[in-house]
């Protein structure tokens, strides 16, 4: 009997931002100039709302992000909505003042850390092995979110990981290699293509073939998809190997574009 093909699933997120769940322009969050941030939506409704809505649909996988200040208490209000069901991100930290642990205790079914990894801008393999032996492997996400190389070609881009709310480069290329090296101690990438993040114009479709070509565990895209048929895109790019997430342009989240239950119908048909 032949082996079934992989499909790109539908990822759905929680965006926390002052407490509150908000879609936003990811290239605009600063904490230097708070006052350029572009907010694309403000929900009425709690991040326990979403919580309870992606349980009810079995939508696994779902990322919790904090972004900045005052953003626990909303995300603790998720978790109890669906506890171990989601992942959860933002100012995630090892070590012996980290906090990685507690999320977990929390009801975090995986924790997301990125910029705890990159200690003035380098990439530290000791501090992946901390929070790896922390939480275990399988309970940890690695956040390869990135901007494109400035200096590179349009035809042969390159991606530089970013940190600090995507403000700061760090001095990692996303490549088979690195990605080969973080996969070893984690279970799932989370992939912010942060130049397009909040644009609503298209995902950076060369990065979702790259990825296609490169990952080897359970990634998810996010960043421009804003039409039903992006999920369509990304599974053809990546041969099925990388999921998509859907932020400003999905129903749920003020859109117009694309609507939730589409979502979940192409999630039950995949």
């Amino acid at each position: 009997m032949a082996e079934q093909k992989q499909r790109t699933r539908f990822r759905p997120c929680i965006d926390i931002h002052s407490g509150v769940v908000k879609q936003i322009v990811g290239g605009s969050l600063s904490t230097t100039t708070p006052s350029i941030l572009q907010t694309n939506y403000v929900s009425p409704n709690p991040a326990s709302y979403y919580a309870s809505l992606y349980r009810e649909k079995d939508l696994t996988g779902a990322h919790v992000i904090m972004l900045g200040p005052n953003c626990e208490e909303a995300a603790m209000d998720a978790l109890k909505a669906w506890p171990g069901g989601l992942q959860v991100g933002g100012g995630i930290k090892g070590g012996d003042d980290g906090n990685c642990e507690e999320w977990i205790e929390r009801g975090a079914g995986k924790v997301i850390v990125t910029s705890w990894l990159f200690p003035g801008g380098e990439f530290s393999m000791e501090r992946l092995l901390d929070v790896e032996r922390r939480v275990g492997k399988d309970r940890l996400v690695v956040d390869v979110s990135c901007r494109r190389d400035p200096t590179s070609s349009a035809e042969e881009p390159r991606w530089i990981v970013a940190m600090n709310k995507w403000q700061t480069l760090t001095s990692m290329y996303v490549t088979c290699e690195t990605l080969s090296l973080l996969a070893g101690h984690c279970s799932e990438f989370l992939i912010h293509a942060a130049d397009v993040e909040g644009l609503c114009r298209g995902i950076d479709e060369d990065l979702v073939r790259a990825l296609g070509e490169w990952v080897t565990i359970p990634t998810t895209y996010a960043g421009g998809a804003y039409k039903i048929e992006d999920l369509e895109r990304v599974d053809e790019l990546s041969g099925g190997k990388v999921d998509l997430t859907y932020g400003s342009a999905l129903d749920l989240f003020g859109g117009d574009k694309v609507k939730f239950e589409n979502c979940v119908a192409w999630n039950n048909r995949a």
